[in-house]
C-alpha cells in the first residue's frame, strides 16, 4: 500500500515544492507522512464539503492546490478546515504556486483546454501562445464555451493573435510579457483600465474556472504512478453565483 510520503514524492516529481514562491505555503500539511493511503481525493480546494466528500469515499488523504494553511493561524478549532482534517484523521498535501509553474500544471492544463500551443514565458509562471487571428469579442465568446464561464474582458482594441496566459490572479505581471491579450481568473476595475492603457486585451475567466482544470490534468498522472489506489475527483463546484 502507497503512503502519504509516497504521493507527496509523486506530486513532488511533478511540480517541484522548492520551487514555491516565498510567500506560499505548500507541501504536507496536515497529517502523518508513513500513514497508509485507503484513497485519495483531489482538488483545487479544502472545503467542509471536499471534507465529507472524502470521508464518505473512505479517503484519508486530500490533495489541494490551494494550501490548507496560507497565513499563519494562532488557534486550531472545531470547524476550522485544519481541526476537521485532523480531526478526521485525514492528510493534506497543498501543491500551489509549484503547480502554477511546473510543466502540465495550471497554465498548461487551461491552455490545452482552450486548445493554445504554448510556451514558457520569461517568467516561468506565464505561458505565451498564438491563436488565428480574432477579435476581443470573438475571444471572449470562445474561453466562455471552452470553460462553461462567465468572462469579463476589456477590449484593447486590436486583433488578437498573440495570448499570455496565467490561472488564478495573475494581473501584477503585466508588464512581464508581450502579448496581445492576456487571460487569468481574477481582475479588478483597476486592471482592466492598466490593461487596455498597454494595448493588452484582459479576459478575467475566473479564479476557479482557469485553475481547476488541472485537477483532472493531476489524477490522470497520479492514477498512472498508483494503480492499486482509488484516486478521486471531488466534483467541488465554484461557490461564486451569478444573476
Amino acid at each position: 500500500m502507497a503512503t502519504v510520503n509516497d504521493f507527496y514524492n509523486a506530486v513532488n516529481s511533478a511540480a517541484d515544492f522548492s520551487s514555491q514562491e516565498e510567500w506560499d505555503n505548500s507541501g504536507l500539511l496536515i497529517g502523518d507522512p508513513e500513514c497508509e493511503v485507503t484513497a485519495a481525493v483531489v482538488t483545487l480546494d479544502v472545503t467542509p464539503e471536499v471534507i465529507d466528500f472524502a470521508v464518505n469515499a473512505g479517503a484519508n488523504l486530500i490533495i489541494s492546490h490551494h494550501p490548507v494553511i496560507f497565513r499563519p493561524i494562532k488557534s486550531v478549532v472545531k470547524g476550522g478546515i485544519p481541526f476537521e482534517l485532523a480531526s478526521k484523521s485525514i492528510n493534506a498535501i497543498c501543491c500551489h504556486t509549484p503547480l502554477d509553474i511546473a510543466c502540465g500544471g495550471t497554465n498548461d492544463a487551461l491552455a490545452k483546454l482552450l486548445n493554445i500551443p504554448v510556451e514558457v514565458g520569461d517568467n516561468p509562471i506565464i505561458r505565451i501562445g498564438r491563436i488565428d487571428k480574432k477579435s476581443a469579442d470573438e475571444f471572449a465568446a470562445y474561453i466562455s464555451e471552452k470553460l462553461g464561464a462567465h468572462i469579463r474582458y476589456a477590449d484593447a482594441g486590436k486583433s488578437i493573435e498573440t495570448v499570455a496566459i496565467c490561472t488564478g490572479s495573475g494581473c501584477s505581471l503585466l508588464g512581464e510579457f508581450e502579448a496581445d491579450a492576456f487571460i487569468t481568473g481574477d481582475a479588478s476595475h483597476h486592471d482592466f483600465l492598466d490593461f487596455i492603457e498597454k494595448g493588452i486585451s484582459l479576459f478575467a475567466a475566473g479564479h476557479f474556472e482557469t485553475e481547476n482544470p488541472v485537477v483532472d490534468t493531476l489524477i490522470s498522472r497520479l492514477k498512472g504512478s498508483f494503480p492499486d489506489v482509488r484516486i478521486i475527483n471531488s466534483s467541488e463546484k465554484n461557490p461564486i453565483r451569478y444573476i
